[in-house]
């Protein structure tokens, strides 16, 4: 379980840093370029790819996807962690599991049990009732969009990175190398055009933070990898517990640490969304 902690810590605190990017005033594009390197370095490292088996025939269309997908869902990441908090936030990245469920379900034809269906039911209500909000205004009303980006574009991801895991002729670490290698090409393109168009300034706690938060995400992949192998006949413990553990720890900081203020309802929502992750495993348990 040692691999779960370390991983359930290093996801939590990548929305933390988030949180705090806004009071040291962190330019998040920059930050998650020096980010994507950091990780690209470390990935070169501890998985050591062999990038010579990458050929015309890997799924390109899938890396570049990745590419642009992944530095872009950082940006809502972080928008939703500034404007709605890390509670919210974190709920609406650990249900967008939905949507590869869902794929699996329409897409791929799986078979589905009553309880994945329970699960999928109960979490819908619980993204409604997590993200509504007292607030009428209109400014304020409009930041719902934020957490909704991040549900589509971790399910997207998430759906994009099981296609690139069925892709046996590769190694999954090398695909993982490659994805990093082009999102952080795209990240720079968008740092370049910021500095040479819009005048933005290179700074030295840009980079500061981004070697951090590559750090903890790269910390999240390698403990998440480790924790499926070191219980490659449990996956659904792995997957309950990390999904679980990120809502609780994250809700617990958000609301105590950040005091993030929410509705009875929003309290709710976050029980509704344990009990359809605790439904959703249940369902891969008991699969026939």
């Amino acid at each position: 379980m040692i691999y779960i902690t370390l991983s359930i810590f290093c996801s939590v605190t990548v929305a933390v840093l988030l949180k705090l990017a806004k009071r040291y005033q962190i330019s998040i594009i920059q930050a998650v370029t020096y980010n994507y390197l950091t990780a690209l370095i470390l990935c070169f490292l501890f998985f050591k790819p062999d990038v010579s088996v990458i050929t015309p025939a890997a799924p390109w269309p899938i890396y570049i996807s990745l590419a642009v997908l992944l530095p872009s869902i950082f940006l809502f990441l972080a928008a939703s962690v500034k404007n709605l908090g890390i509670v919210k936030t974190d709920i609406a990245q650990r249900l967008s599991l939905f949507i590869p469920i869902l794929a699996a379900y329409f897409i791929f034809k799986e078979d589905f049990n009553n309880l994945k269906f329970i699960g999928l039911a109960v979490g819908f209500v619980a993204i409604l009732l997590t993200f509504i909000r007292k607030n009428d205004k209109q400014s304020e009303s409009n930041k719902w969009i934020y957490p909704v980006f991040v549900f589509v574009g971790f399910g997207v991801i998430d759906v994009l990175f099981k296609q690139i895991a069925l892709h046996k002729e590769l190694p999954y670490t090398t695909s993982l190398f490659t994805v990093f290698c082009l999102a952080f090409l795209v990240s720079l393109i968008i740092v370049i055009v910021m500095v040479l168009v819009k005048k933005i300034k290179l700074q030295l706690v840009n980079l500061i933070c981004g070697i951090i938060l590559g750090l903890f995400n790269f910390g999240n992949i390698l403990f998440y990898l480790k924790a499926h192998q070191a219980l490659a006949k449990n996956p659904s413990t792995v997957f309950a517990a990390m999904n679980l553990g990120v809502i609780v720890v994250g809700s617990l900081i958000g609301i105590l640490i950040f005091k993030e203020k929410l509705s009875r309802l929003n309290y709710a929502g976050i029980v509704l969304a344990l009990a359809a992750v605790i439904l959703i495993t249940l369902s891969q348990i008991y699969a026939v």
